[in-house]
């Protein structure tokens, strides 16, 4: 951890300004607006794209910068040059999916399921289907109402129609659901998301079941390569030291991508505040297109055009029997 930061030969205390925006859009505002009255320099987060989006004017108007941790919707960063990320995008992650499928399960007809009204579900189900076309593949799409509890129509729908892989970016609450009542039904579909998905929810759905479970996600903590293997140490000590930290995590020492994705956003500011040589947003914004640092996600250089940290690859992870697996890396060629 950097507690400290140093501009014009003087040292400077970090300070931390921690609120809650509930995960809702409405309170994002009023997070977001809490923020900028504590006279903050810059912004870590959201997590979420929808609470992002929402903030976003608020950061703009005060000419603060906020970096997104793991909020993948391209809207976020869009037409708003004082929002940036460290996270791969929707777009990218779909065809990370799509590649991975056809090559890992030699796919050609996939099923997709979606919440229905849920962006993100549905956007990252576009976002596959095209890339799976692309590459010759067939798709049947279908969405269920909020509310939800029995998938066992759509699973069957999925069985009927011959698909090679089931692809089901939905929530947790939804998801652990549909893994359930899959392995339930004897299902032998891999039934494969997105980042949510790497969530204690869906191992507790998959433990003690044959179902084949598969996500992408930003970082894989049994990567030993550049800072990351220091950062999981370091991270597990933390979790270990104290039991309400364990309970807070999850129960466990697993260190999620979400974990390291923020720890590389505060490192990521940290860097434009060195560059900037000041605590002022406008200037801090400024730096930011200029950070390059080795990071613990992959090394982080900032798109000009989009505030979007560039990203190339997404990892690839199984469930099995109570913990997330290492499959590959995987990245839109192959």
């Amino acid at each position: 951890v950097v507690p400290t930061v140093e501009i014009g030969g003087q040292t400077y205390d970090i300070k931390l300004e921690i609120v809650d925006n509930q995960s809702t859009t409405d309170k994002a505002i009023t997070a977001a607006q809490t923020l900028v009255n504590a006279g903050v320099s810059v912004v870590l987060g959201s997590y979420g794209s929808g609470v992002s989006i929402a903030a976003a004017p608020t950061f703009e108007q005060a000419k603060i910068p906020a970096i997104g941790i793991s909020c993948t919707n391209p809207a976020v960063t869009e037409l708003n040059p004082y929002y940036f990320r460290v996270c791969f995008l929707d777009p990218f992650q779909g065809s990370v999916m799509a590649n991975f499928v056809s090559e890992e399960f030699g796919a050609k007809k996939a099923y997709i399921l979606t919440m229905l009204g849920e962006d993100y579900g549905s956007g990252l189900g576009t976002y596959f289907t095209q890339a799976f076309k692309d590459l010759g593949g067939e798709v049947k799409a279908e969405s269920f109402p909020e509310g939800t509890s029995d998938f066992s129509a759509y699973i069957q729908n999925a069985v009927t129609y011959g698909a090679d892989v089931i692809f089901a970016p939905s929530s947790t609450t939804y998801a652990a659901l549909i893994v359930g009542q899959a392995a339930k039904a004897g299902v032998t579909i891999p039934i494969t998301a997105g980042d949510t998905w790497e969530n204690s929810a869906i191992l507790a759905a998959q433990k003690g079941t044959e179902q084949k479970v598969y996500c992408s996600t930003f970082f894989d903590e049994n990567d030993d390569a550049g800072p990351a293997a220091a950062f999981v140490k370091g991270f597990k000590e933390f979790l270990n030291a104290d039991p309400q930290n364990l309970t807070n995590n999850g129960g466990n020492d697993i260190v999620a991508a979400v974990s390291a994705l923020g720890y590389d956003a505060y490192m990521t500011a940290i860097e434009a505040v060195k560059l900037a040589q000041s605590t002022e947003g406008e200037a801090i914004q400024a730096a930011l297109f200029d950070v390059d640092i080795d990071a613990v996600t992959g090394h982080i250089t900032i798109n000009p055009e989009t505030g979007d940290a560039n990203k190339t690859e997404a990892y690839i992870k199984q469930a099995t029997d109570g913990a997330f697996t290492f499959v590959k890396r995987q990245s839109v060629e192959g």
